[in-house]
């Protein structure tokens, strides 16, 4: 099946999936369809593209029984990086995001180069020019007209004893939304800049790299910005050992009363944040090209694995008051989200120090994290967290405010059991019944799966 075949045959699917339709199960079907087509497509199917392919058809069954935001993240991505290998195998998956936005935009004018996605054929036959000469343009002018004329004039439908069944503008619409999507999907537009830069993502360093001892700052020698590397580490180490010292003081032995252990929570997570960010950034800093590879470096490296050690503690130390933080409070989205930023930043400081120890590239540091970042949204769109949120707090008896409860999303079934047995008066207001009930009333394709097994009660 060639490009043009597939970019009309999915707009047509596109189509028939979303008109007079929102966005629910057809997301999920049109996603399956698309992961199927691209996997097809696939001579020789790697490990990773069959990964890719898993967890795309995964995240659009995610998609399809959500239908929330984490799920529509890993159904994007997904698709989106199994068609990029498809594509461009020879480029790296960091370059992936970029060339999504430079797609996207091109896409706009892109379709009107007909040369560029259509096949030059030409056709011979006489027969065949008067077929699409004589017949086929000309119907295709008369269907167009007649469904214009015929939403200007009832009586001009009447003469044909013909009633149109569709709204034409909402049917314009998708069609030209659904090409725009299909034809980005299935007609990458990669600049040359990307193909020629490729190497420089690269997670191991070239000859030529492992030769360039280029200082960063021209009126410094490589001698001079080993030695100023550290000294600033030292002293960092040093400045690290002690901000530990004062912040874990300050955690779990400094006494705060409860309306600003809040607010100081949050600001030691963020000074964590900053911490870390600006760790790593030193590390890539003077490990680059070459001087990862001098032999006189060896101090400097012990200096950093030490410093990267250092901020794991850092990061231990928050996660342990994170924890204290719930069980004393309760749960919510925003602590199990400090969760997921620590084991982040955790799994980057150990490639940070995979990085020192076996001479990667920075590349690396990034391409791994981007795949890192890429498993957790897809563990997001898999756990239901509010209902987990919920389940804890209730069995901890911390956080079940009714309208805290309420805010959280698919959690009817425990929020339902809850009140009822509790002390509280009346949770009429905060009451989800009538969401539920406008879920359930939705057509198949504009469903999310999970409220057609929720009860109402």
């Amino acid at each position: 099946m060639k490009k043009h075949h597939v970019i009309l045959g999915c707009t047509a699917i596109f189509v028939f999936l979303f008109y007079k339709e929102s966005v629910g199960v057809n997301l999920a079907l049109f996603g399956i369809i698309l992961a199927i087509l691209v996997f097809i497509k696939f001579k020789k199917k790697s490990i990773l593209i069959k990964t890719l392919f898993v967890s795309s058809l995964l995240s659009c069954f995610a998609f399809a029984w959500y239908a929330d935001f984490f799920s529509f993240l890993a159904l994007f991505f997904s698709l989106i990086f199994l068609q990029f290998q498809n594509e461009n195998s020879k480029l790296k998956i960091l370059q992936s995001i970029p060339a999504v936005f430079i797609t996207g935009i091109t896409s706009l004018g892109r379709p009107f180069i007909f040369n560029q996605w259509l096949p030059q054929a030409k056709i011979g036959n006489n027969g065949a020019k008067k077929l699409i000469a004589y017949f086929l343009i000309p119907l295709l002018f008369l269907i167009v007209f007649f469904i214009a004329y015929s939403y200007g004039s009832d009586t001009f439908s009447g003469i044909f004893d013909y009633e149109l069944d569709i709204d034409f503008w909402p049917l314009v619409f998708i069609t030209i939304l659904g090409f725009y999507f299909s034809f980005s999907y299935w007609n990458y537009w990669v600049p040359e800049y990307f193909y020629v830069n490729s190497h420089k993502l690269n997670n191991d360093f070239s000859t030529e790299s492992k030769e360039d001892f280029t200082p960063s700052f021209s009126f410094l020698d490589i001698d001079f910005e080993r030695k100023s590397g550290e000294i600033s580490l030292v002293l960092l180490n040093l400045m690290l050992l002690v901000f530990i010292g004062t912040y874990n003081y300050e955690q779990f032995f400094k006494v705060e009363s409860t309306n600003v252990l809040s607010a100081a929570t949050h600001d030691r997570v963020n000074a964590v944040i900053i911490s870390i960010i600006m760790a790593v950034g030193v590390i890539l800093f003077y490990f680059k090209k070459g001087f990862n590879f001098d032999t006189n470096a060896n101090f400097l490296k012990r200096l950093a694995k030490i410093w990267v050690g250092l901020n794991a503690v850092l990061i231990i130390s928050s996660a342990v008051k994170n924890s204290e933080y719930i069980l004393h409070f309760g749960m919510t989205y925003k602590r199990l989200g400090v969760y997921a930023f620590l084991v982040l930043t955790l799994i980057g400081l150990g490639f940070t120090y995979y990085k020192i120890k076996n001479q990667k590239t920075n590349a690396f540091l990034f391409n791994q994290m981007l795949w890192c970042v890429y498993g957790l949204i897809l563990l997001c769109s898999f756990v239901n967290w509010g209902n987990l949120i919920t389940n804890y707090n209730v069995s901890m008896n911390k956080g079940v405010e009714p309208k805290f409860l309420k805010s959280l999303n698919y959690n009817e079934e425990y929020r339902q059991q809850y009140f009822p047995n509790s002390s509280i008066p009346s949770v009429d207001y905060f009451d989800k019944n009538r969401d539920i009930e406008y879920e359930q009333s939705k057509s198949f394709l504009s469903k999310a799966l999970y409220y057609e097994f929720v009860s109402v009660k």
